[in-house]
């Protein structure tokens, strides 16, 4: 199979450290976003949508959005509970992280990291703090109880939500104030087979 991402991108990263996490075998096709490698129409071909991540499998099916790719993945192991309600509460955190995390986490690291903090997007990225610090508080207020987001197992909902987490200093997410969020990053860091996204690049 073949996962197309920019592995700097959180939602990217996510997949690769999934991948490792389960040692599973694949190509990864490095592509550029801002050099508009997800527009051209090679890729739109295979996503219309021109996002990444995006997996094509072996038999040329194609599965985009980064949460359902995680989830197909980890089918039959640990990382997705087969309790329905621990399946929904997974899915609870993921639809979170989309919603309620990404939006502001995501998106002033974008305009700090990628962009260079431009003049003409410093007033955006100071509107996402608060949005951003509200997320990490619920996330807080959750790790300070138990070691992973749906119990004490490592579940596809931690693996989402690390994917900005540990980086959002660089969208200017102070994260000395959340202990419980900095234990659960170590907890995850620590993981056999755990990949970096530095050491991804």
């Amino acid at each position: 199979m073949k996962i197309y991402g920019d592995i700097q991108s959180g939602n990217c990263y996510k997949i690769k450290l999934l991948t490792a996490l389960l040692d599973l075998n694949h190509e990864w096709v490095a592509i550029d976003i801002l050099n508009n490698e997800t527009q051209t129409p090679d890729f739109l071909a295979k996503n219309p949508n021109g996002k990444i991540p995006l997996l094509e499998l072996d038999d040329g099916r194609i599965l985009s959005e980064s949460n359902a790719i995680l989830n197909f993945l980890a089918r039959d192991s640990e990382l997705l509970p087969t309790d329905p309600f621990l399946q929904a509460k997974n899915q609870q955190w993921q639809f979170f992280e989309q919603y309620s995390h990404e939006p502001y986490i995501a998106v002033a690291r974008f305009i700090n990291k990628y962009l260079g903090m431009p003049d003409n997007r410093r007033e955006e990225f100071e509107r996402k703090q608060e949005g951003g610090h509200k997320a990490l508080k619920v996330m807080e207020q959750r790790l300070s109880k138990t070691a992973f987001l749906v119990g004490e197992q490592l579940t596809t909902a931690d693996v989402s939500l690390f994917g900005y987490t540990h980086v959002a200093h660089e969208g200017g997410f102070e994260l000395s104030q959340y202990p419980g969020i900095q234990r659960w990053i170590s907890r995850i860091r620590s993981l056999p087979g755990f990949v970096s996204m530095d050491s991804c690049a």
